[in-house]
């Protein structure tokens, strides 16, 4: 045994104002929850009271989440906690549209939410309970994920309505050194209501604010985000050739599929390959995804 071999490797140096980061990541936690508290007390109240019906008041509700979660991202980015490369939001929140996105970090949903103007959103249950994010949920008529048949029929119902609704059909949080996997449930909704799925890939470098990861514990460097957003994908593909739970299940395995590839490509230099689990379906479509993808890009 080499004598490197005894001891673990060095960790990279701390870059970026790693000390300052620290700091604005503190305060930028401390107004992600005093703001929701803002909300609920002082914002949302008042709005009840201007004339309009239940559309209206969420509406207006999502209006204010809208603008809250735009000046937070401009304000992480500011003090360089963060950059943000969002490629492709002018086709984001067309009527009918899900939004299908995988779930790096903890600031995903304040990404799209923040870049998509009137859109629902499937979220924990657990946010509705919270005091802190009580207020925006119930007043932005978010659905909460209960995994019970009323949340799919409430969630296609939407769409059908013309609302566009955004799922991060993980359910929680990517672990490290993994690749998404998706619960069926996300498609069985975009089935039964959707006019259009749009696949929203969230890549961030280094890998932060993971579930179960403390808000102190930063990375040794500014954390960047790309958010590229997909071309569009017809949910009758799957629809008018088999029935529902089979269309559910092919539709997943394509987007298991495509997600995998598009994350495996643009992995960073020098990073471990994200682990997959085993699907015979998804090893076998995961070579004509990457195939199209590289007809589309010319490569």
């Amino acid at each position: 045994m080499t004598p490197s071999s005894t001891h673990s490797a060095a960790p990279p140096p701390r870059q970026d104002f790693w000390l300052w980061r620290l700091v604005a990541t503190g305060m930028a936690f401390t107004m992600f929850g005093v703001g929701g508290l803002l909300l609920r007390l002082l914002v949302f109240p008042p709005q009840r009271l201007i004339p309009g019906n239940a559309a209206d008041r969420q509406r207006r509700a999502r209006w204010a989440l809208n603008r809250t979660f735009r000046f937070f991202i401009r304000f992480m980015v500011r003090v360089g906690i963060l950059t943000v490369d969002f490629k492709g939001a002018e086709r984001l929140g067309r009527p009918g549209q899900m939004i299908l996105a995988n779930h790096p970090s903890l600031l995903d949903v304040v990404f799209l939410v923040g870049h998509v103007k009137n859109a629902n959103c499937i979220v924990k249950h657990g946010l509705a309970r919270n005091p802190f994010t009580r207020g925006p949920v119930s007043n932005a008529g978010y659905i909460t994920n209960d995994e019970s048949f009323d949340m799919f029929d409430r969630a296609a119902d939407v769409l059908r309505n013309g609302e566009t609704l955004i799922v991060f059909p993980e359910g929680t949080r990517t672990p490290q050194d993994s690749l998404p996997r998706f619960h069926r449930g996300a498609c069985a909704i975009a089935l039964r209501g959707a006019r259009v799925v749009t696949p929203v890939v969230i890549r961030m470098n280094p890998r932060s604010l993971t579930k179960g990861e403390p808000w102190y514990r930063i990375p040794p460097c500014r954390m960047r985000y790309v958010i590229q957003v997909g071309e569009d994908i017809d949910p009758a593909t799957w629809s008018n050739a088999h029935p529902l739970p089979i269309a559910g299940r092919r539709m997943n395995d394509y987007l298991h599929a495509y997600f995998d590839a598009e994350l495996t490509r643009h992995a960073p230099a020098g990073a471990p390959a994200p682990a997959a689990g085993p699907d015979n379906e998804q090893a076998r479509i995961a070579p004509q995804v990457e195939s199209k993808l590289d007809e589309s890009t010319g490569n």
